[in-house]
């Protein structure tokens, strides 16, 4: 017996004409059910199209990559409910106009990393990276990112590994012009833990995915922050000297592509990223090559157990 599928449309708003997949039912079920999602009536069939229409674009992307046409893969995650106008507005935005003057000399990272003549590094097989966190729908990434560098750091100068209060950062750095769950820079977060005297550790001040405005005490302190500088805007050799030099190094990317959306593996590269409207803080822990292809090693701070590259 043939299968037999019905279009289902329905009428929105007296104007606007949603049809949905009837196949795809049990899978919409299931993704609802897997991440938690619940909807008024209302809005359930706009946020089923929206779903429907990131499954088509994934699905075309990955016979793409079954080709050989491009070098990583997508997968359906938290946020296939989301347009990707909306997933950006839940990015920070960060300019370079911002960077300050205190720049890292990229002569002087090439002659230091010269002498090691690496090929490749990974610091998360040394020991200086903690394992990834899900920051949730709170747009800290730069927190993250921020703390990520200062254990990577603090591992270096004392050979222990502790994971760092994102919280606290979070909590506590507004008036560096840091925005909580909106937006911030990695930077300014760095600038708070100088002013302050230090960051607490994640166990004694853990995340909530909100501000919650309490404040830090110096006896709890668990790692300071002498001073930070910016690599050269754009220099990718001077951000690999870096790695090889000094450690897991805060970077700035734009993510406001739908292809970093639902990335689920492989090397990540999109044509279509700026280099100048970036919106997404992370952590450069390594590099590396695969065949033809050099590639950065990037801690994110999305969960693992639903596709958002970690």
């Amino acid at each position: 017996m043939k299968a037999i599928f019905f279009m289902v449309c329905q009428a929105l708003c007296l104007y606007l004409i949603v049809c949905i997949d009837s196949r795809l039912d049990f899978k919409w079920q299931v993704w609802k059910k897997t991440h938690g999602k619940q909807y008024k009536k209302a809005s359930e069939l706009q946020k089923r199209t929206i779903w429907e229409e990131n499954l088509r674009k994934i699905n075309a992307h990955n016979l793409q990559y079954k080709r050989g046409k491009t070098t990583f893969k997508l997968g359906m995650n938290q946020f296939g409910d989301l347009t990707s106008s909306e997933f950006a507005s839940m990015l920070s935005s960060y300019s370079v106009k911002h960077v300050r003057d205190i720049t890292l000399s990229a002569a002087d990272l090439r002659s230091a990393a010269s002498q090691l003549n690496l090929t490749s590094i990974d610091y998360r097989k040394l020991g200086y990276v903690t394992p990834v966190q899900d920051q949730g729908f709170c747009g800290c990434c730069w927190a993250f990112s921020a703390a990520g560098a200062i254990e990577g750091q603090t591992f270096n100068k004392t050979g222990k590994l502790r994971a760092l209060s994102k919280q606290n950062l979070l909590d506590c750095s507004e008036y560096l012009g840091n925005q909580g769950c909106t937006g911030g820079r990695p930077s300014l977060a760095f600038q708070y833990v100088i002013d302050n005297g230090g960051i607490q550790a994640e166990a004694t001040y853990p995340y909530t995915m909100a501000v919650n405005g309490r404040k830090t005490t110096h006896s709890k302190v668990a790692a300071t922050v002498a001073n930070y500088k910016y690599l050269p805007i754009g220099d990718e050799q001077a951000l690999a000297d870096a790695l090889a030099t000094i450690g897991p190094i805060s970077v700035v990317i734009d993510a406001s592509q739908i292809s970093f959306q639902f990335y689920l593996s492989g090397i990540y590269n999109d044509p279509k990223c700026s280099v100048l409207n970036l919106s997404h803080a992370m952590l450069a822990v390594g590099y590396g090559f695969q065949g033809s292809n050099n590639y950065w090693i990037i801690k994110n701070s999305g969960s693992q157990s639903v596709g958002w590259p970690p």
